[in-house]
């Protein structure tokens, strides 16, 4: 085998405090080959940055590198002087991080930020590295790059902050790039243009990428090999092919089984969460890191150093047990169990209108009058128990409409019935108790539901006060402890300040705190969207166990629509304030369908390495809502537009079956004859053709467990 572009070996990462050292990465091995693309997987505080982190030798006054060594090219990076490292950093390693923001001056033009790069690594002149950067914004396909080099960061959107970003480290010609979850928290079709934009670049200069994530589906789509680290261990490592076809490692396998997929909806799918939380790094545990959150944990075996085990030549895992397959099965009360609506109407909003008038509301009547539009004709209902999804593109007016509805703006136009009373017009001001009871919030952040200067209970406390659900002091603090224990957390959490939770742990107290006010609609905006892919599934779960047990009408807001095919009864797919396709999760999964919702779905990164997956890659952004076109307001980006009627004329609403409705000018008998390609009902990989996710944990062709010179463990019950 050639000589590796990367190798580290026996790495030990430690950082030390005022209470002593703690040990981030214990002992850590991996290759990189010249030209190709490795996947690090793991959950947050694994060690994935910590180790990009000591590659570019950025660990900071208290990190340091205590054992091991970090070759680049042959030469170690350990201990490498100033120079060295200001070297390497730049041409030869580039890096690309998870926010733009942090990379990006914003006091500074782009053409200036970018222009930097090649002035020092090259040593050229301003206009030179003008016709540089130009070219380099070209590639990651920005239009107008001259304008762009104009602007400031704060006047681009996430994702050409992010394509910029890119353009800036490919400008020094970087032999490997690393990238740090470059994608998290854009809109899928961004995130899916930046994947083929990666994919494309390294196809272009031969760059090799070290790809940070916990998105699984990524990992198949960009990367050739991938290793999972758990606690600074590298716990499998494999080809990506074989590593999807056939998990070994039991917390490998219940990423995997974490991961949302378009075959399958919650009646035939159930994630399976990892139980507990990865143990801090001062409490260590003895032998196998994942050992206190494993089900096949056996005294003798996993409490002593675990050493690698060799699969195949290409695929090693760090397990004594992975053989054996039957102590990793599912158990049954692991299996989340959805409710199903009942006919109660609970919900029904009518051509609801948001109009912000710029200026103040007296500019309506001027001739030269601007208006935002943020929704715009807006219809649909649900039921007692349903989950209905809005989803689309950010600026497509998803959170306008949560906000509505919640009372924090009022509609402009419309009505919006709940339990049959209508409050479209009405702002927390002017709804009674009872009112803002019905409808609570469970916002993205779950920080800015939490006060960090309380313990966590309180919120939920002040609710119980505030709507007269609780008596007494001992009425309330029984309430609080109930209710941290239907978003299953321990009691005792709800004394503990918000900054000693994990970011899952305080989401499901924002749901907590949500569900005090016993309300008849929860709203959850984005409530999953920055959250490891294992507490997503635990969360999800969370709700399907209210949906089930407390017969709550969830609106559900996301731009994820694989978690949405997971999670809903019923979709609606907004473009620029307007709905573009309504129906069932069945009918908006299955042909035919709208052309934005075609490019929705083949936008979504499949956790399949051999699916063939087509793209329809939309061209340019979302336009302003201060200027809607005049016809379909999805007709600027229409890779099926069918002439001037689409840029003249609003389209009709194309109904079928199962109250299935697309706003479109060409007819549904049009739309069901277009062979998009989108077929998720069929994927290649065997192991994982499973009809349900839960079973996954117990692949095809796994090895039984043999009868060797060593006895079986008892697993812990």
């Amino acid at each position: 085998m050639a000589k590796a572009l990367l190798e580290i070996d026996r790495l030990r990462v430690e950082y030390s405090s005022s209470t002593g050292s703690v040990v981030a990465i214990p002992n850590f091995s991996m290759k990189v080959q010249a030209g190709e693309a490795y996947g690090l997987v793991g959950e947050s505080g694994c060690g994935k940055t910590t180790l990009l982190m000591a590659i570019l030798g950025h660990l900071g006054a208290r990190g340091a590198v205590t054992r091991g060594s970090i070759r680049f090219e042959g030469d170690n990076l350990v201990n490498a002087p100033a120079s060295v490292l200001r070297r390497v950093r730049g041409n030869g390693i580039g890096m690309v991080y998870q926010d733009p923001n942090s990379a990006l001056n914003p006091s500074m033009t782009i053409g200036q930020q970018l222009c930097e790069v090649p002035m020092l690594h090259q040593g050229i002149r301003m206009a030179e590295a003008m016709e540089q950067a130009a070219e380099m914004l070209n590639n990651v396909n920005l239009p107008d790059p001259g304008k762009v080099m104009e602007r400031f960061p704060h006047q681009l959107s996430g994702g050409q902050k992010q394509r910029v970003v890119i353009a800036m480290a490919l400008l020094a010609r970087p032999r490997l790039l690393l990238l740090d979850e470059p994608t998290t928290g854009l809109d899928v079709t961004v995130e899916a243009a930046v994947l083929d934009l990666v994919n494309d670049m390294r196809k272009k200069f031969g760059t090799s990428l070290i790809y940070i994530t916990h998105n699984l589906g990524i990992v198949a789509k960009v990367c050739e090999r991938v290793g999972v680290m758990y606690l600074g261990d590298m716990v499998e490592e494999a080809l990506v092919n074989d590593l999807f076809a056939s998990p070994h490692h039991p917390y490998t396998r219940r990423l995997m089984s974490c991961v949302p997929r378009l075959d399958g909806n919650k009646h035939t799918t159930s994630f399976l969460p990892i139980p507990g939380q990865p143990a801090p790094l001062k409490l260590r545990p003895e032998g196998c890191g994942f050992a206190p959150r494993c089900q096949g944990y056996a005294v003798g075996w996993c409490n002593h150093e675990v050493p690698v085990d060799q699969v195949t030549k290409s695929h090693s895992v760090r397990c004594v047990r992975w053989r054996e397959t039957d102590v990793f099965e599912t158990k049954t009360e692991e299996i989340a169990q959805p409710g199903t609506p009942g006919d109660r109407p609970v919900l029904d909003v009518q051509q609801l209108d948001k109009i912000y008038y710029l200026g103040g509301a007296m500019k309506a009547i001027g001739k030269n009058s601007r208006q935002l539009i943020a929704n715009h004709n807006v219809n649909f209902s649900a039921k007692d128990g349903e989950i209905i999804a809005v989803v689309g593109e950010s600026g497509s007016g998803k959170s306008t409409f949560a906000r509505i509805l919640t009372g924090l703006e009022a509609a402009t136009k419309g009505r919006i019935l709940v339990d049959g009373k209508d409050v479209a017009s009405k702002t927390l001001s002017h709804r009674s108790k009872e009112e803002i009871a019905a409808i609570q919030m469970v916002f993205q952040n779950p920080d800015s539901t939490l006060n960090p200067s309380h313990r966590s209970g309180h919120a939920i406390e002040r609710v119980l006060k505030k709507f007269g659900i609780t008596k007494d002091r001992a009425e309330t603090t029984k309430m609080v402890e109930e209710l941290f224990s239907t978003v299953r957390l321990s009691p005792w959490l709800k004394d503990q300040l918000p900054g000693r939770l994990s970011g899952g742990q305080k989401q499901r107290v924002a749901i907590a705190r949500a569900f005090a006010a016993e309300p008849h609609i929860l709203v959850a905006d984005e409530p999953v969207s920055a959250l490891d892919v294992s507490v997503q599934a635990a969360i999800i779960n969370l709700l399907l166990n209210i949906q089930k047990t407390q017969g709550t009408t969830i609106v559900f807001i996301s731009h994820d629509l694989a978690l949405v095919r997971h999670l809903a009864d019923k979709v609606v797919v907004l473009y620029l304030g307007k709905i573009m396709e309504a129906g069932t999760v069945e009918s908006l999964f299955s042909p035919p369908y709208h052309p934005y919702t075609e490019a929705l779905l083949s936008a979504i990164p499949i956790p399949d390495p051999t699916a063939i997956q087509p793209r329809v890659r939309l061209a340019g952004e979302i336009p302003s809502p201060l200027n809607v076109p005049a016809g379909c307001r999805f007709a600027t980006r229409c890779h099926r537009k069918v002439g001037t009627i689409c840029d003249t004329t609003p389209p009709p609403d194309r109904h079928g079956d199962d109250g299935h409705i697309i706003s479109c000018h060409i007819p549904i008998e049009e739309l069901e004859k277009i062979k998009t390609g989108l077929n998720f009902a069929v994927v290649k990989s065997p192991a994982l053709k499973k009809t349900a996710v839960s079973k996954m944990v117990a692949q095809k062709g796994a090895v039984k467990a043999k009868a060797a010179s060593k006895s079986k463990p008892s697993a812990r019950s």
